[in-house]
């Protein structure tokens, strides 16, 4: 598209309701985003309260008697069949495919309440730059390209995660798929996203996703393949930031939201905050936690 392009007579009806989307790039992407961040918090709120609800007296997760408080809203019958998915055991059926199909989409919906706000900031700087060049009459691929192109690493890291929580469900045996891990298997996730906060690989990519602004004008194109592809790298490294913080869902549960917000909010502050006091406090406190945990677990 170009800044001098405003005729969309010649195209059909749903061909001028694109167009005049992406004329307006940033509006549809804010509402695209803010949409879709938005969903993913609701049913994932949604499927936390119903976990709460459904754990029997004495095996409580964290925040499960708040939870329970939260009123019980009717649900679609595609959505009570996905929590059901979610939280009951490991399917030793031919259910197996479904349920890890279901897990992959709520580790999906969690990377998109979690870590897409993370990289509004990023988002928001191309599209700058695709203001810049609409108003010069330049050629602008729409940054909901770029947006699918980050996702899409989720898209592949969620497989990755949902895979761990079946293995993980099956060391610990615990009542149900998303509660906490103990023992070694707590004690464990929280040491690998420990030392990970030391690490130069996350410095490494936390010095990316700082610093969006020579990425992506270095890197600009008016192709779509070439911007999500762009969107891919932006992934990865955000990837390589946050991976080992999602690992911390292990220990607190799955279906924790206030340790979902709580990991967001700290992967928005990491990543817009100079130095790495923040970082390494995160990965101290986490340390001292799994030593705590496995010394409890002894």
């Amino acid at each position: 598209m170009t800044g001098n392009a405003h005729d969309f007579s010649h195209l059909d009806r749903a061909g001028r309701v694109m167009a005049g989307i992406a004329h307006r790039p940033r509006l549809a992407m804010n509402v695209t985003l803010g949409t879709g961040i938005l969903l993913a918090w609701l049913i994932l709120g949604a499927m936390a309260v119903r976990g709460a609800e459904s754990r029997i007296p004495g095996a409580d997760a964290p925040g499960d008697p708040m939870l329970r408080y939260l009123p019980h809203l009717p649900l679609p019958d595609f959505l009570d069949r996905f929590f059901a998915l979610c939280l009951a055991p490991a399917s030793l059926d031919g259910a197996i495919g479904a349920q890890a199909l279901a897990l992959i989409a709520m580790w999906f919906l969690m990377a998109v309440a979690t870590m897409l706000p993370s990289a509004a900031p990023m988002i928001r700087t191309y599209c700058e730059i695709a203001d810049t060049a609409r108003i010069k009459g330049e050629p602008v691929v729409h940054p909901l390209i770029l947006v699918a192109g980050y996702l899409g690493v989720w898209l592949a890291a969620s497989t990755l995660f949902a895979t761990l929580t079946l293995g993980i469900h099956a060391i610990a045996s615990s009542g149900q798929m998303l509660d906490p891990a103990v023992g070694f298997s707590g004690a464990a996730a929280l040491l690998v996203a420990g030392l990970y906060q030391f690490s130069s690989l996350k410095e490494a990519c936390l010095t990316k996703c700082r610093n969006p602004f020579s990425i992506l004008f270095s890197n600009w194109s008016a192709r779509p393949v070439r911007i999500f592809r762009l969107g891919l790298e932006q992934g990865v490294w955000c990837l390589g930031c946050c991976w080992a913080l999602m690992l911390v869902m292990f220990a607190v549960g799955a279906m924790n939201v206030f340790w979902m917000a709580l990991i967001g909010l700290f992967a928005l502050i990491e990543k817009q905050t100079a130095g790495r006091l923040p970082t390494r406090l995160a990965g101290a406190i986490l340390l001292v936690w799994a030593t705590a945990l496995l010394v409890v677990s002894a």
